[in-house]
């Protein structure tokens, strides 16, 4: 068992693309955990679509033994967090199980929006802070006014921030140095009853569910039973090991120490992340306050292309569900899609990430409808009723008003590109609260409703500052709107799937633009087609799609006009009969198109 003062628990936060995974590989590298031919770029991102995408999704551990200049031998328990706002519950359980942190800043970008963010994340957590510049080889390094920038911002000294390429290696072993001289080791008793911090839990096919831990006191051995203090839950421990990225079995995890344990655990959702483990016959005496839930704020429907696939759909879900906690689902029926399920995300990244695991890991061909948050509507009767799907919306008479959520942005903008963002803000009903210059770039902090941040205001806001913008929010709470749910009928049926909430001043311009979309979309049929948007019973706008016509009276040449006559009243008695009973074939991409409008 190592020592508890020679044991060091850090992570590494920073914005996205500022280097996080590739400083873990030079740090894996350099502790020789992973020989020369095993080594591969970002090697901590397991799945595909992180590597494809060049992001980190899920928190990962590793353990690396390094002996340092004073000729000790430290263990160190690195954890690799994700930058991308949507992942900041897997950054917020990951700092609970450190001491320290290494907060990594681009030499030639500086800081961003969502460094801000896991900065405070961290100063919450109360944990020691190192800064990293990273890229320093870039030609458009500047470290000395990146390393004021961090003290003017941040508030943090930055005076000995340690320079860095962790492209190329320069300067990693100094980060070594300063991991175990600047951080301070764990805290905790070995004599004292186990008390360790359920920190994830992910499914194996092998193992059943993998627990990973942070133990705080006690130890932990194969063979223990023990407690999950939440769930009232006991189970017997099978295996105990660590990561290095591989699996390495043990016989005990000690005081201070970040490993996992099996237990013959079925589901993932027996083990709460932030739970307690404890000894079952000598348990500890109080809890640790654990996480808060990770709240779903963005509610889709995902149906079936082919509602065969149902079932294979409601398998597939299960099993995510197994690996991510945060992403839930319940069942739901559509008259436009059939049956299908309403899910909910921490995020837009979250929503694309999930569907596109489930059409790739589960060939799985799907729908996805317009994203909508949670709204409050209150009653004329006094109570509170709970909207995720707009399609639930009571008749407007029997509600006095409603609340939608409201979040608090930050982003950061180069000066030149400040005029677009702020229009982008001001049409998405934005009320901006200040505005401060950070050397050459603005900081502006914005009051969105999250209804109007949800759809596409990422995309835009990187389009109109050239991708330079970074965004970062959170949920500041709910406040009362004039909103009205905008339906939309095609030949006068209603298509539940196209329903969307929005701001009565915005209703007929976003109508307008989804009824002149659809009309694009949806093609000619051998009658006519109405599309219209309508609030309640009043249409609010109108296309229409003309009937394809056959020339009937094309083999007719000369002869009487009556002749012609009748056979032009039979076909218009077959379009009307065949407008009352025709179908409209509305396709998929209808369905997203329809939703994201251009503001051009």
């Amino acid at each position: 068992m190592t020592d508890i003062n020679l044991i060091r628990n850090f992570s590494i936060i920073a914005h996205i693309d500022h280097g996080k995974s590739t400083l873990a590989d030079r740090l894996i590298q350099l502790c020789g955990n992973v020989s020369a031919r095993e080594m591969q770029d970002q090697i901590l991102d397991s799945m595909d679509i992180e590597r494809e995408r060049g992001i980190t999704i899920k928190a990962q551990t590793v353990r690396l033994d390094y002996k340092a200049k004073d000729g000790k031998l430290y263990q160190l328990n690195l954890m690799d967090t994700p930058g991308h706002v949507d992942f900041a519950y897997e950054v917020s359980r990951s700092l609970a199980a450190c001491e320290g942190a290494l907060l990594v800043v681009d030499a030639s970008q500086g800081v961003e929006a969502q460094t801000l963010a896991n900065v405070y994340q961290a100063l919450d957590h109360k944990l020691e802070i190192v800064p990293v510049l990273n890229k320093i080889d870039l030609p458009a390094a500047e470290p000395d006014r990146i390393k004021q920038q961090i003290e003017d911002v941040i508030g943090i000294d930055a005076s000995g921030a340690v320079p860095i390429s962790a492209k190329t290696g320069m300067g990693v072993p100094d980060v070594l140095e300063a991991i175990v001289t600047r951080l301070p080791p764990p805290t905790g008793e070995k004599d004292k009853p186990l008390k360790a911090l359920l920190v994830d839990s992910w499914y194996d096919a092998y193992l059943g569910v993998i627990v990973l831990v942070r133990v705080i006191d006690g130890t932990l051995k194969r063979g223990q039973r023990v407690k999950l203090m939440a769930s009232d839950t006991t189970y017997n421990v099978e295996r105990v090991g660590i990561f290095r990225p591989k699996q390495e079995m043990l016989a005990e995890l000690g005081t201070g120490e970040v490993g996992f344990f099996t237990a013959g655990i079925k589901q993932v959702a027996d083990t709460r992340v932030g739970d307690t483990v404890t000894d079952e016959k000598n348990p500890t005496a109080q809890a640790l306050p654990g996480f808060k839930p990770a709240q779903p704020v963005v509610f889709c429907g995902l149906f079936p292309v082919d509602a065969a696939d149902f079932e294979d759909l409601r398998d597939a879900m299960g099993k995510l569900r197994l690996n991510d906690a945060s992403f839930s689902y319940e069942a739901e029926s559509s008259a436009a899609l059939g049956f299908g399920f309403r899910c909910g995300f921490l995020g837009l990244l979250h929503l694309e990430i999930i569907t596109e695991r489930l059409e790739r890991e589960f060939n799985l061909e799907l729908i996805t409808t317009a994203p909508s948050v949670i709204y409050h509507l209150h009653m004329n009767d006094g109570t509170m009723i709970e909207m995720h799907n707009p399609a639930d919306m009571p008749d407007p008479v029997r509600i006095d008003h409603i609340e939608e959520p409201w979040i608090e942005a930050t982003i950061l903008v180069p000066d030149e590109y400040l005029g677009s963002v702020l229009k982008l803000c001001q049409d998405r009903r934005g009320r901006q609260t200040n505005l401060t210059y950070v050397g050459a770039r603005a900081m502006l902090v914005y009051e969105l409703p999250l209804n109007e941040v949800v759809f596409d205001f990422y995309d835009r806001l990187k389009s109109v500052s050239r991708g330079y913008a970074s965004f970062d929010y959170h949920i500041k709470g709910y406040e009362q709107g004039e909103l009205v749910k905008l339906m939309i009928l095609v030949n006068a049926e209603p298509v539940d799937a196209l329903s969307i909430v929005v701001h009565r001043a915005r209703a007929e311009q976003r109508g307008r633009a989804m009824c002149e979309k659809l009309k694009e979309l949806i093609r000619p049929h051998l009658f006519q087609i109405p599309i219209q948007a309508a609030i309640g019973a009043k249409v609010i706008a109108r296309e229409t799609i003309r009937a394809l016509r056959k020339d009937v009276i094309a083999k007719c040449y000369g002869g009487d006009i009556s002749r012609k006559r009748k056979l032009l009243d039979k076909q218009k008695k077959g379009k009307k009969k065949m407008r009352e009973f025709g179908s409209v074939e509305i396709p998929q991409e209808a369905f997203i198109a329809a939703l994201k409008m251009d503001e051009n």
